[in-house]
């Protein structure tokens, strides 16, 4: 009997892991509605310039989509080629940037400019498929993402496949169970005035220069965030050396007793931003974030006094990973 009992509970166990694992691979490709934004690329010279602004500056898309070895030149703030192909090595798998350059075959050439937006808007790849959230801007305004659109719809074409990710088991899982499209918060703005506001420098810091993604703890295998805004303690591996070394973000929180930038005035914080990277391995977008004006640094400034003190000590924001 108990032989026998044993033998339909391998059997039931075994119909259970098969059906499982198909329900996994059947959901790998899983498809999804969104809208396409009314947004058309511009051939005007100011919205061109804007769009390469945004690219190298606050928006710091070479930052992931530059060529692998570009690092240094990308901080220096020369231009490079888009073409993509850099791995981001997750506990989910790899991550590869995609081509953003013209090119017919390899890269957007064929996408239309309301599929682009969409894929930045709302987190739907032109095929249809949910896109992992490395690209927050969902709440970027009309005028931005047409300005964004239009610069890469002007750079040089390079022909670089770029291969699929490559998903492990657990990042398999995530695609099938958890990963779904993230979209704006409100209806995004058509503009955005630009000052020294609160309000502008909220609009950066959460929906252009992505500080929030960097300096709120997240879950790696989701995307997901677990932490307090702008409290920090979210782990990124070294950009020189990922396999050894690792870095944690501050809290840029008020917070008296932990807020890394608390008692900073904003000469102090300008500065710090215009002195670029200090710690070789960070994987902060330092170069293209000392290029931002006076104005914007200092809306920036302004709104992180706003945001919620919490009061979470980040003892190191490098350190050698264990072995």
């Amino acid at each position: 009997m108990l032989k026998k009992t044993l033998k339909w509970t391998g059997i039931i166990l075994l119909f259970l892991i098969i059906g499982l694992a198909a329900i996994v691979l059947l959901n790998q490709n899983k498809k999804y509605d969104a809208p396409y934004p009314a947004i058309k690329a511009s051939s005007d010279s100011a919205v061109i310039a804007r769009g390469k602004y945004l690219v190298y500056g606050p928006a710091h898309c070479a930052d992931c989509h530059a060529k692998p070895g570009t690092e240094e030149i990308v901080n220096s703030g020369a231009e490079v080629d888009l073409p993509g192909g850099r791995d981001f090595k997750l506990p989910i798998g790899h991550i590869y940037p995609k081509n953003i350059t013209p090119d017919k075959e390899t890269g957007i050439g064929t996408i239309s400019d309301e599929a682009i937006a969409r894929s930045l808007r709302f987190g739907v790849g032109h095929d249809g498929r949910a896109l992992f959230d490395f690209m927050p801007f969902h709440d970027m305004s009309d005028e931005d993402l047409t300005a964004v659109i239009s610069y890469i719809r002007t750079i040089k074409p390079v022909s670089n496949k770029v291969p699929d990710n490559k998903m492990n088991l657990l990042g398999m899982v995530i695609k099938a169970f958890v990963l779904k499209p993230v979209g704006p918060t409100a209806t995004p703005p058509k503009s955005v005035k630009a000052d020294s506001t609160v309000e502008y420098g909220r609009y950066l810091a959460m929906s252009v220069a992505n500080c929030n993604g960097c300096h709120t703890d997240r879950d790696l295998m989701t995307g997901a965030f677990i932490g307090e805004p702008f409290a920090g303690g979210f782990k990124m591996e070294s950009i020189i050396d990922p396999e050894h070394y690792e870095c944690q973000s501050p809290n840029l929180t008020p917070d008296k007793e932990t807020g890394r930038i608390y008692g900073w005035n904003e000469e102090t914080f300008r500065n710090r931003i215009r002195q670029g990277k200090l710690i070789k391995h960070s994987p902060m977008a330092w170069g293209p974030f000392s290029r931002m004006s006076d104005m914007e640094i200092k809306a920036i400034y302004k709104f992180l006094q706003t945001v919620k003190p919490v009061n979470k000590k980040i003892e190191k924001t490098f350190y050698e990973k264990k072995a």
